[in-house]
């Protein structure tokens, strides 16, 4: 088992108001899994994930990540987990507009990492291989479509052989072709035993997954 959930709750103070987000989530996922989440706007998803990738940490309730409560550590130990043992795509991708496909990729790696440039430029290099673009390596973002940088923004989740992979919405912004070009390296990704936990609103999307968790209210149905 690689997440394990036990009661995880979030409550948000807005003035003397407490807003709750999540109301006693619990929930495992195995190593290898792809998950899909699915609600509403303001359903808790986006706080679920947040809780997840270590972005935020719950009101009460237990995260263990590969075995580890992630509730016990401090601010820069989760960092650290963050850049090693979790990859983020996002909707939007957050790629650097001024840089390259291989730096974009590279990124994760200025944290930490002991690698000589030779050896980034090698891995990074390999993770583009891993999602068809080695031929765009040295492209800027604005010379990509939507659809490949959604791509390079998967090999830098990848960069750091990471345990679990979080996607949020990542098809959000994509035609559909583009999008099922990219759901096609998630499922050969699941193929070599990466987790994947994927938030998204689009039914045919979520059908990619191995199964489905709903979000409701803060509460899982």
């Amino acid at each position: 088992m690689l997440i394990s959930l036990n009661n995880i709750t979030k409550t948000y103070r807005m003035g003397e108001v407490d807003i709750p987000a999540l109301q006693g989530i619990t929930q495992n996922i195995d190593r290898g899994e792809f998950v899909a989440v699915m609600g509403h706007s303001g359903s808790g998803k986006t706080t679920l994930m947040n809780i997840l990738g270590c972005m935020d940490r719950p009101t009460s309730g237990e995260y263990l990540l590969d075995g580890k409560d992630m509730n016990k550590l401090d601010d820069d130990a989760l960092a650290v987990i963050r850049n090693r043992k979790i990859g983020f795509v996002f909707q939007s991708f957050n790629l650097l507009a001024r840089t390259s496909a291989l730096e974009n990729v590279e990124m994760p790696l200025l944290y930490g990492s002991y690698l000589s440039r030779s050896e980034k430029d090698k891995r990074a290099e390999a993770m583009l291989e891993r999602v068809g673009l080695k031929d765009r390596i040295h492209h800027h973002p604005a010379q990509l479509s939507g659809g490949e940088q959604q791509r390079v923004a998967i090999a830098r989740a990848l960069i750091n052989q990471p345990l679990l992979i979080l996607a949020d919405e990542p098809t959000g912004n994509l035609d559909t072709k583009s999008s099922e070009e990219i759901m096609s390296i998630f499922m050969k990704l699941h193929a070599d035993g990466i987790t994947i936990v994927m938030v998204t609103h689009e039914e045919d999307i979520a059908k990619y997954a191995e199964r489905t968790i709903h979000v409701r209210d803060g509460r899982l149905i």
